[in-house]
C-alpha cells in the first residue's frame, strides 16, 4: 500500500531530529505549527462572524427603514 506523499518527507524530517538528539526542536516546531494553524483559523472563523454580524445589523437597519415609513 502507498503511503501519503507528505510522510515520507514528515519521516524524514523526523529521522533526522531524532538522529541529531533535537526531539525538543521537534516538538516545539510541531507546537509552533500547530498553534500558527489555529491562529489563522481563529482569523478566519472571527473574520466570517464579524461579516455575518454586519450583514445582520444591515438587514435590521434596512428593516427599520421600512417599518419607519409606515408609521
Amino acid at each position: 500500500m502507498r503511503q501519503p506523499l507528505m510522510v515520507e518527507p514528515m519521516n524524514d524530517i523526523t529521522q533526522t531530529f531524532i538522529a541529531r538528539g533535537d526531539l525538543a526542536h521537534l516538538a516545539l516546531l510541531l507546537w509552533a505549527s500547530l498553534t500558527s494553524g489555529l491562529l489563522v483559523w481563529s482569523l478566519r472563523e472571527l473574520a466570517a462572524a464579524t461579516k455575518r454580524f454586519d450583514t445582520f445589523v444591515r438587514e435590521l437597519a434596512y428593516f427599520n427603514e421600512q417599518m419607519g415609513d409606515k408609521r
